[in-house]
């Protein structure tokens, strides 16, 4: 699936910046291609839309977000039982991580590990909604961030 079939956008991470009111981070991911194709990838073995305990939501860095200040990488929600990309959008590494730190606040302030929610629409009809407390980040190589990951205690990778 075209990655330029997805448009992402966020909202309520700024307050970390501002020390305001926590909200919960959210992510909108609007699809505008063939409706039947996205549906099929999200769609689990029962024939059902996946729910979110079956996805996996991950980004993978395609340069150094230390030393490169416009790196960017690519967000994928994945089947987590078949292990097939559902979907991928490129997009800016202090976007994600930006979002990945409130999330973790998010967490923090309310008592747990983090959280965000997903929210997938087609041309902005809502699809699916996704409640996530995990969002994993990888290196250029393929290698696990834990620092810059959102993983909730107890959790085994």
């Amino acid at each position: 699936m075209r990655r330029d079939y997805f448009e992402l956008n966020v909202e309520h991470v700024e307050w970390v910046d501002t020390d305001g009111e926590p909200r919960k981070p959210l992510v909108y991911i609007d699809f505008h291609g063939p409706d039947d194709l996205l549906r099929e990838r999200l769609t689990g073995t029962e024939g059902d839309l996946l729910v979110a305990e079956e996805t996996d939501v991950a980004f993978r860095l395609q340069g150094s977000h230390e030393r490169d200040p416009d790196a960017t990488g690519v967000v994928g929600v994945t089947n987590r039982i078949t292990g097939d990309f559902v979907l991928e959008l490129n997009e800016d590494a202090d976007d994600v991580l930006r979002f990945i730190r409130a999330a973790r606040e998010y967490g923090r302030r309310d008592g747990d590990d983090g959280s965000f929610r997903v929210e997938i629409t087609v041309d902005g009809k809502p699809l699916v909604t996704y409640e996530k407390e995990t969002f994993l980040v990888y290196d250029p190589d393929g290698n696990l961030l834990r620092r810059e990951s959102l993983i909730p205690s107890g959790v085994e990778l």
